[in-house]
């Protein structure tokens, strides 16, 4: 009997690709190498895609130590069978919750990926991803310590948006950001904080916030 599984025509394209390019790679590609051997432009796109197949048991899961795609063995075995879904159809796949994130001092990102089933409408159409919030500089705005945010992944903002800006390739805080030519800072929407000030080059943005929820518990 064969196990059957529901995936959008662009997930069936990337798991066909990758299940048909086992002998083109000498280890397990990562999203650039696949993009590149698909033609694809979004490296954001892609990553969507591979969540869905992560969702369905097809693809492993990445880690600290194994960055590239890697086929489950379900996945390699003949006795699946998979049935095409429309994109709206998918849009309640789990959105990956990837660590914490400061609302204080900046903090180390954690990249421990696990994953979350969150209503559609606190998040986009893009591909998004959850963070923890850690501290109280953004309290002023309703965005408390143990708060989730959700993050639309994006490399650039508008001046005022909320953002996850990693700095120096190693801490990321959650802030308002304005940026100018010469100088980006970062905001805290807490009175009794001060804004961080950066050469724009010591700033990545790294997405920017469409969505939050709270637990009571």
């Amino acid at each position: 009997m064969k196990n059957s599984f529901n995936l959008t025509r662009k997930q069936q394209q990337v798991l066909d690709f990758l299940i048909n390019s086992q002998d083109r790679f000498t280890h397990a590609p990562t999203l650039d190498e696949i993009c590149l051997a698909m033609g694809l432009k979004s490296r954001g796109s892609l990553h969507k895609h591979i969540q869905g197949l992560i969702n369905a048991g097809l693809v492993e899961a990445p880690n600290r130590k194994q960055r590239g795609v890697r086929l489950t063995a379900q996945s390699l075995s003949q006795d699946i069978e998979t049935i095409s879904i429309s994109s709206h159809e998918a849009e309640n796949y789990a959105t990956p919750f990837i660590g914490s994130i400061a609302a204080g001092t900046p903090i180390e990102a954690l990249t421990n990926i696990t994953y979350m089933n969150i209503p559609s409408e606190i998040k986009t159409e893009n591909p998004c991803y959850i963070l923890q919030v850690k501290g109280d500089s953004m309290i002023d705005v309703g965005i408390f310590d143990g708060d989730w945010v959700i993050i639309e992944e994006s490399s650039h903002a508008r001046n005022g948006e909320i953002v996850v800006a990693l700095i120096e390739n190693s801490d990321a805080t959650l802030k308002y950001i304005e940026q100018s030519p010469h100088e980006t800072r970062l905001i805290p929407a807490n009175k009794n904080m001060q804004a961080m000030h950066f050469h724009p080059h010591q700033v990545q943005i790294q997405g920017v916030l469409v969505g939050q929820m709270r637990s009571y518990k």
